[in-house]
């Protein structure tokens, strides 16, 4: 990739998670990024278009975490998990922008060309998480679960806090207008021990229940 159509790419991130794909035009994204609106019109062809191109930029690293981590033999299904629930928080908390646009879009009726490209990706994701679980299962550490399900406890608890930032900073006991590191600071260990906590309760194959 081209550090002219990265640097677009990220600039367009910023603006859009500052003021919605609505509010921001591309004329607004080729002021900011220092170019000329042709530039844009060549390395993306549409608004809309940008938005697929910098959503699939975006995923393609964390579709690139997930890939190694499930090729590390060295690590245990348990320390998978660890890993797992430390890159989502870490991820998601410190792309916060990002976080916002893939929820906005994911939710929009504007464009189902970009509704099915972020589907597809969550599902390619899901793929690379479920043979986490699958292999300890395999190897009697985790019990039989919903494992889609069991997913979206973990981005959804995460989302909770990230979508509503006035009702986070009341739970986490911090000031509405402290800046983005003081509320990283604060939710993110929390985040971590709980989820890390809620899934060896929740997979952990000594609490299978016999029917």
């Amino acid at each position: 990739m081209s550090d002219k159509r990265e640097h677009i790419l990220v600039v367009a991130e910023e603006l859009f998670g500052e003021k919605g794909f609505d509010g921001t035009s591309v004329r607004d994204i080729a002021q900011k990024a220092g170019v000329n609106l042709a530039m844009i019109s060549y390395y993306f062809g549409s608004k809309e278009k940008l938005l697929e191109a910098l959503i699939v930029y975006r995923a393609e690293y964390a579709y690139g975490i997930l890939e190694e981590l499930n090729k590390d033999q060295s690590l245990s299904p348990w320390d998978k998990i660890d890993r797992l629930v430390d890159f989502y928080v870490d991820r998601i908390l410190n792309n916060l922008r990002f976080h916002n646009i893939m929820y906005q879009e994911a939710t929009a009726v504007r464009s189902e060309d970009i509704k099915s490209r972020i589907i597809a990706i969550k599902m390619r994701n899901l793929e690379q998480i479920t043979k986490i679980i699958t292999d300890g299962q395999q190897k009697k550490l985790f019990r039989q679960v919903d494992i889609p399900l069991t997913v979206g406890t973990i981005m959804g608890t995460i989302s909770s806090y990230t979508q509503s930032r006035s009702y986070g900073c009341n739970i986490l006991a911090i000031r509405e207008d402290s800046d983005d590191d003081a509320y990283r600071a604060k939710l993110g260990p929390r985040l971590k021990v709980h989820l890390k906590q809620l899934l060896r309760a929740h997979l952990d194959i000594r609490n299978e229940t016999t029917k």
